[in-house]
């Protein structure tokens, strides 16, 4: 086997995982309410500070980041364990997702001393939220096209004009880690790109919500007009934005969290299937599920001891990104049919609601990270077709 696949080696979670797995779910026990599985479908669209600080407290929020700076110190396999937990039963995980997942991990590895002893610490206390300021409204997935634009000030600081789109949480966020221009033009492509912390509470910064099918309003658009940002804003050095908005991606991409989206729905079918008398396709159907799944997280767990192994498998992760993704629709369409064709199935009012949900929702998990298309020309590259 050549190319990237000789690097999804079958990788075993090591025995810690299997107690820390434990913990983990003792701790749901007693801090998840009892919901009704349309509720729990939104799990890392779920914002609740309160259940995000009651992570922290425990030291999972910021679990892979160091003790020195209120991390839990753990591995990437133990975080693997504890998102698998959280999505499975639908936990609200939204509030301090980004900041856990992406923004604390790239801060410790890019930032100064002083960024990572005031930002990381925050973060482990689920004080601080970030949000991703990456996509722009005439962008898209484009991102090397961004024309937001931070311009360097005579004795230090930035002053930034532009927008943001598709950022998720800005209101309800404290910061934004935003992929900016500090030099050049649009067509310079990744040349001159930065990133930048924002403060959102900053004067010249609107928020806009976007409100979604599904009634909720995650996604906003982000204005900034002469917001002025201290020295210190800027992570890493001037122009290396695109080198780490990669590695950011990597961490974002590879996760459980891109194959888990649906499996509130899948739980909510599987139980229904076992509480009623069903036709036998239905159970074939969610065997087959099942068995993509199983071969999803284990490429997940693969990508996983890359991480841990300190490496960026930008390639790697982008391909469990598209499968799983695919997967995650699947689940809601062949729940819907499921529903059309057995009158039973659709009599069960949780599936029934929980099945709409997901299938109102469901188009953005192929956007989110990286639209499919962009994501497939990277894969392309990597296996050198083009």
């Amino acid at each position: 086997m050549t190319g990237i696949f000789a690097t999804f080696s079958l990788t075993s979670l090591p025995p810690s995982a299997a107690a820390f797995r434990r913990e983990v779910k003792a701790f749901l026990r007693e801090h998840l309410p009892a919901l009704p599985p349309d509720v729990r479908a939104r799990s890392w669209m779920g914002f609740d500070p309160a259940f995000s600080r009651a992570l922290a407290r425990r030291g999972w929020v910021g679990v892979t980041l160091p003790h020195d700076y209120g991390g839990a110190g753990l591995d990437a396999f133990a975080r693997f364990v504890l998102v698998e937990e959280l999505l499975a039963c639908g936990a609200p995980v939204s509030a301090h997702w980004i900041a856990d997942r992406q923004s604390g991990p790239l801060i410790l590895r890019y930032g100064s001393e002083a960024q990572r002893a005031f930002y990381l610490p925050r973060i482990c206390r689920g004080e601080a939220f970030f949000c991703i300021g990456m996509s722009e409204p005439n962008a898209g997935s484009d991102l090397a096209s961004v024309t937001t634009r931070a311009v360097p000030l005579d004795g230090g600081g930035w002053r930034l004009n532009g927008r943001k789109i598709w950022t998720t949480n800005a209101d309800r966020c404290q910061y934004m880690l935003a992929l900016v221009r500090t030099s050049g033009e649009a067509g310079d492509r990744q040349k001159g790109l930065s990133q930048v912390v924002v403060d959102l509470s900053a004067p010249g910064v609107t928020v806009r919500p976007i409100r979604d099918l599904a009634g909720d309003a995650h996604f906003s658009e982000v204005s900034f007009e002469d917001v002025l940002l201290p020295a210190d804003a800027l992570i890493g050095n001037e122009g290396a934005g695109w080198e780490q908005v990669n590695a950011e991606l990597a961490f974002e991409r590879s996760g459980p969290e891109r194959l888990y989206s649906s499996v509130v729905l899948l739980d909510a079918w599987l139980d229904a299937l076992r509480r009623l008398s069903v036709m036998q396709q239905d159970m074939a159907t969610v065997g087959r599920l099942l068995a993509r799944l199983a071969t999803l997280r284990a490429m997940s767990l693969a990508v996983t001891a890359r991480l841990a192994a300190g490496e960026s498998p930008l390639v790697e992760a982008a391909l469990v990104k598209d499968l799983g993704t695919a997967l995650e629709q699947s689940i809601g369409e062949l729940a819907e049919a499921a529903l059309g064709d057995d009158p039973a199935l659709a009599a069960d009012a949780d599936l029934y609601r929980t099945a709409v949900y997901v299938n109102q929702i469901a188009p953005t998990y192929s956007l989110r990270g990286g639209t499919r298309e962009i994501l497939r020309g990277m894969i392309a590259r990597g296996l050198g077709l083009r």
